[in-house]
């Protein structure tokens, strides 16, 4: 084995948790969250004063934004892999907002 394959194998390792945790959502809330986390079906978000961001799921991103406005409240935006939702889609989500 060559001995540079060890060695990209760990780098690869050792890299693997950050490209893992990378939020793959983001929404803007119309309100400050009153938390820095957040669990809405299964997965955990995290949020600051601007926005809460959460990893990739295996859902539609229609029904992970319906899901995150029940507990969150009204959204300035959403955004998948660095994608905004569509503004029509933005409205249909919002609508779902308790």
């Amino acid at each position: 084995m060559s001995p540079k394959i060890p060695l990209f194998l760990a780098c690869l390792a050792a890299a693997a948790p950050a490209l893992a945790a990378a939020p793959h959502y983001r929404a803007e809330p119309l309100a400050a969250p009153a938390a820095d986390r957040l669990v809405v079906r299964g997965t955990a978000w995290r949020c600051d004063a601007a926005a809460c961001t959460a990893p990739a799921m295996n859902s539609r991103p229609a029904l992970v934004c319906a899901s995150l406005v029940r507990d969150l409240g009204a959204l300035k935006s959403f955004s998948v892999a660095g994608r905004p939702l569509p503004a029509d889609a933005l409205e249909k989500c919002n609508a779902r907002a308790r």
